[in-house]
C-alpha cells in the first residue's frame, strides 16, 4: 500500500512501520526506500537511523527513541539535527517506552511518519504495541515488513537453518525465554536460532544442555551480522564459553552486543568454511582511504563495497572557478555559433565546469548539437550521459590522454569543415593530449574550466587513523592525491597498503617515503580496486594455508590487539 492511499488529515497523519532489517542497508525492500522517500518524520534508535536515513528526503525531520542521558536533554527540548546537509527541527531522545507517545505527537498535523525498528516489524513487541496505539486513537497506519535478524544474520554467516531433511526450526529470545521454552527446545531435535547476547551465549548453551542437547552439538555465533564489523564463531555447545574466552571476547559493561546463536546437528555450522560467502570477501571488514571528492569517489566506493570493504572518502582537492572566466565564456559563446568540430573532457569536473556555465546562459544538452564529443574515459563518459549527451570518442583502450590519442583521427580537410578542438581542463592539467592534438593537425583551444586547490585538512580523527595505521589500504589515483594527502593530513602509515594507479603515481608514493604494494594493471579506478581485492585475496588465502588467523593490515600496528582483545 502506497504512503499516498491515506489522505493526511489536518489532525492525524499517517504512520508506517518499518523493518530496517539486521543492519546491512542494502537489505532495505523496495517498499522501505519508497516509503522513506515520501516521510516527513523518522521516528528510530540511532543505530536503525544510520540505516535509513540515506533514503529520507531533505527537510526530514528525526526523532531518536533512546533514553535520556542527559538532565539537560529532557523530552520535548529543542534540538538541530541535520540530514542530507539541511539543518530541521527533531525533538530531543526520549525514553524508549514513549515511542508510542513520539509517534502520535509526530503524526498529528497531517504528517507522515515511518517508525523505523531493527529487522521486521512483526517480531518487535513494541511495534506491537504502537501499532494498537494508532489503532485507538484512529491514526492511519501501514507494515512493512523488513529482514529479520533472525534469518539474515545466519544467511551472512552462512549457516542455512533447513536442509534437505527439511527439519524443524524454533526461534528463542534468550532474554524473555521461559523455562518451558528451553524444555521444548532442548527436547527437539531441530535447528534453534537463539537470539541473545554476547555476554550470555555461554549461559543459553548452559540451558540446552541441561534441556536435553547433546554438549557436542555444533553452534555458531554471529556478532554485529550483515555489517562488515560481523564476526563469527563456530564451536559446540559445551565449547563456546572456552571458545570466546580464547578468542579474548571479555564482558561489556553495556551488558554484551547482540548476538544470533544456530544450534544444531543440520544447521550447516559443520560446512560453514564452504558456505561463509560474507566474511571470505576479499577485503572484509578493511577500511579502505578513498582520497577522492564524493561525487568522484561514488561509483569507486560502490565497488570497494562490494568486495566486504569499508571506504572512507577524503577530498584532497577543492574545485574552484578559474580567476579569469573571461576564456570560458568565449570558447562556450564559441561552441554555440559552430566555432569547433570536438569537445574534449578530460574529467568529470570539465564536465560539470562546462554544464554549469551552460546553465548560467539557460543552454542544455541541445547545444551540442553538431559537434562531436570526446571522453577520456567511463566516469566522464557517464558524466556526459547524465547530461544527456552521449560521446563520439571514448578510448577504446587505456582510460588517459595518451589512450584518447590513440583513437584520435587526424584533421582531414575534406570530411572536417573546422578544423578547431574546445579543450575545457584544469589549471594543472598536463600537455599531453594538446601536444598530440596538435600533431594530428588540429587547433585547440586550451582553455581552463576550473582550478584545482589543495582541500582542507581532513579531521582530526581522521589524521590520526591515517598516521597511526588506522586504515588498512589507500587508493592513490594520482600523483597530486599523493602530495595533497601527505600535505592535509600526513604520510600513511608502514603497516597500510599502499594501492597506486600506475607507475607515475607509484613513483610520487615513492619520493614521499612510501612502500607501493599494489598497482594497477592499467590506469583505471576500477582496475586498481580490483588490483587490490586480488591482493587481500591472495593474503587471505596465504593465511589460511598457513593456519594463521585472517587478519587485517591495521590489526598488525602496535597495540592493535590489545585494543581488540577488549572487544
Amino acid at each position: 500500500m502506497s504512503p499516498t492511499a491515506f489522505p493526511a488529515g489536518p489532525e492525524h497523519g499517517h504512520v508506517t512501520f518499518l523493518g530496517a532489517g539486521p543492519g546491512d542497508p542494502g537489505l532495505l525492500t523496495l517498499r522501505a526506500v519508497e516509503a522513506l522517500s515520501h516521510a516527513d518524520v523518522l521516528v528510530a534508535e540511532h543505530e536503525v537511523l544510520d540505516v535509513i536515513r540515506t533514503h529520507a528526503r531533505q527537510g526530514v525531520s528525526v526523532v531518536p527513541t533512546e533514553a535520556v542521558s542527559s538532565p539537560d536533554a529532557l523530552p520535548g527540548a529543542p534540538q538541530l539535527t541535520v540530514v542530507d546537509g539541511a539543518s530541521t527541527p527533531a525533538v530531543a531522545p526520549a525514553p524508549a517506552q514513549d515511542a508510542a507517545h513520539l509517534v502520535m505527537e509526530a503524526a498529528r498535523g497531517g504528517r507522515r511518519v515511518v517508525r523505523a525498528v531493527a529487522g521486521d516489524p512483526g517480531l518487535d513487541t513494541d511495534a506491537a504495541e504502537e501499532m494498537l496505539a494508532c489503532a485507538a486513537a484512529g491514526v492511519p497506519f501501514e507494515v512493512v515488513p523488513g529482514v529479520a535478524a533472525a534469518t539474515g544474520v545466519p544467511a551472512y554467516a552462512g549457516v542455512p537453518l533447513r536442509d534437505a531433511h527439511g527439519a524443524d526450526v524454533r526461534f528463542v529470545d534468550a532474554r524473555t525465554a521461559s523455562d518451558r521454552c528451553w524444555t521444548e527446545v532442548g527436547a527437539s531435535d531441530g535447528t534453534v536460532v537463539v537470539s541473545t547476547s554476547l555476554d550470555s551465549v555461554a549461559a543459553a548453551a548452559a540451558e540446552l544442555v541441561s534441556a536435553g542437547r547433546k554438549p557436542d552439538t555444533p553452534l555458531t555465533v554471529t556478532v554485529a551480522g550483515t555489517t562488515t564489523r560481523q564476526r563469527t564463531w563456530t564451536a559446540t555447545l559445551g565449547t563456546i564459553a572456552q571458545t570466546l574466552k580464547q578468542a579474548k571476547v571479555l564482558p561489556s559493561p553495556d551488558g554484551g552486543r547482540p548476538v544470533i546463536a544456530v544450534v544444531g546437528e543440520r544447521s550447516a555450522a559443520a560446512r560453514r568454511d564452504q558456505l561463509s560467502w560474507f566474511e571470505s570477501k576479499p577485503l572484509f571488514g578493511w577500511k579502505v582511504l578513498v582520497p577522492r571528492t564524493k561525487e568522484q569517489a561514488a561509483s569507486l566506493s560502490d565497488q570497494l563495497r562490494s568486495y566486504g570493504a569499508v571506504p572512507h572518502e577524503v577530498p584532497t582537492i577543492a574545485v574552484e572557478p578559474p580567476r579569469t572566466p573571461q576564456q570560458m565564456e568565449r570558447a562556450v559563446k564559441g561552441l554555440v555559433t559552430g566555432r569547433y568540430e570536438w569537445i574534449a573532457f578530460t574529467s568529470v569536473n570539465a564536465v560539470k565546469a562546462v554544464r554549469e556555465k551552460f546553465e548560467e546562459y539557460g543552454l542544455d544538452a541541445r547545444a551540442f548539437a553538431g559537434i562531436k564529443v570526446a571522453a577520456v574515459g567511463e566516469q566522464t563518459a557517464n558524466a556526459l550521459i547524465a547530461f544527456g549527451v552521449k560521446p563520439d570518442l571514448v578510448p577504446s583502450g587505456e582510460q588517459s590522454a595518451a589512450g584518447l590519442l590513440e583513437d584520435w583521427p587526424p584533421y582531414d580537410p575534406v570530411f572536417d569543415p573546422i578544423d578547431r578542438v574546445f579543450l575545457p581542463r584544469a589549471d594543472i592539467a598536463t600537455e599531453t593530449l594538446v601536444a598530440g592534438l596538435i600533431e594530428l593537425g588540429w587547433e585547440v583551444d586550451d582553455v581552463t574550466a576550473y582550478r584545482t586547490v589543495r582541500a582542507s585538512p581532513p579531521p582530526a580523527d581522521t589524521r590520526e587513523a591515517i598516521k597511526g595505521g588506522g586504515f588498512d589500504a589507500v587508493l592513490f589515483t594520482s600523483s597530486s592525491t599523493v602530495r595533497n594527502l601527505v600535505g592535509i593530513a600526513g604520510k600513511p602509515h608502514n603497516v597500510t597498503v599502499i594501492a597506486c594507479i600506475g607507475p607515475a603515481t607509484a613513483k610520487t608514493a615513492e619520493e614521499h617515503g612510501l612502500r607501493v604494494d599494489v598497482m594497477a594493471p592499467e590506469p583505471s579506478v576500477h582496475k586498481l580496486a580490483e588490483a587490490l581485492a586480488t591482493f587481500g585475496m591472495k593474503r587471505r588465502t596465504a593465511a589460511l594455508e598457513a593456519g594463521d588467523p585472517v587478519t587485517r593490515p591495521s590489526e598488525r600496528r602496535p597495540g592493535a590487539r590489545r585494543r581488540r582483545s577488549t572487544t
